[in-house]
């Protein structure tokens, strides 16, 4: 399915659209953007829907930024973090200068977008190591997702939740990716003790929070 037509979408979307240029622009319009909760039941929804209710968990933020990125010329790639605990990350990834970088939304600041630095796609998926590191969570693998390839759902534009999104993500093949036993014991520990000392916070402890977008 061809990418809309910039008149396709209404007038507010289009407004997002032309101002969101780049990934950074994208970036901090997620990052202002309350998190999705799924309070009243599981969500999947896409850019327009999006857009109107002004909230999206993690994968709606990777359609939303793939959406707009497209109409400004990036290709609509996407990667999937798989964790131990089956509770995945999915972000927007794009290429700068043969570098790769991402754009993410995330109930933990540990796992938002990255700059385009890293020079494979397993480089930028172990940068998320440390701040996938919760009570359960520890990445095992990741996997790449080109939306173009899907031809049976309007990721982009449909009112609809697009669940086929979501099963694609869990079927596709993931390379693995094995996070040191030491490194995991290491944060494991900290996260632990960071939670009895602030139970309400979320850590930014992170190292390399340069590199972040």
């Amino acid at each position: 399915m061809p990418p809309p037509n910039r008149a396709d979408f209404t007038a507010n979307e289009r407004a997002v659209i032309e101002r969101r240029r780049t990934p950074y622009l994208v970036q901090r319009w997620l990052n202002r953007l309350p998190y999705n909760f799924e309070k009243h039941g599981e969500t999947l929804r896409t850019f327009p829907t999006v857009v109107r209710l002004n909230t999206a968990h993690c994968l709606e933020a990777a359609l939303s930024a793939a959406t707009i990125l497209e109409q400004h010329g990036y290709p609509p790639l996407l990667m999937d973090l798989e964790s131990i605990d089956d509770l995945d990350h999915v972000m927007f990834v794009f290429r700068e200068d043969g570098r790769w970088g991402s754009v993410a939304r995330s109930r933990d600041p540990g796992l938002f977008g990255r700059k385009p630095i890293f020079r494979s796609l397993r480089d930028l998926a172990s940068s998320y190591f440390a701040g996938y590191v919760d009570l359960t969570g520890r990445i095992n693998g990741f996997g790449f997702l080109d939306l173009r390839t899907l031809k049976r759902v309007d990721w982009r534009r449909s009112r609809r939740n697009v669940w086929i999104i979501q099963d694609t993500l869990i079927r596709m093949q993931h390379r693995p990716l094995h996070m040191p036993d030491a490194e995991y014991e290491q944060w494991h520990d900290r996260y632990e003790r960071y939670k009895r000392r602030y139970p309400d916070r979320k850590p930014t402890y992170y190292p390399d929070r340069d590199t972040w977008l």
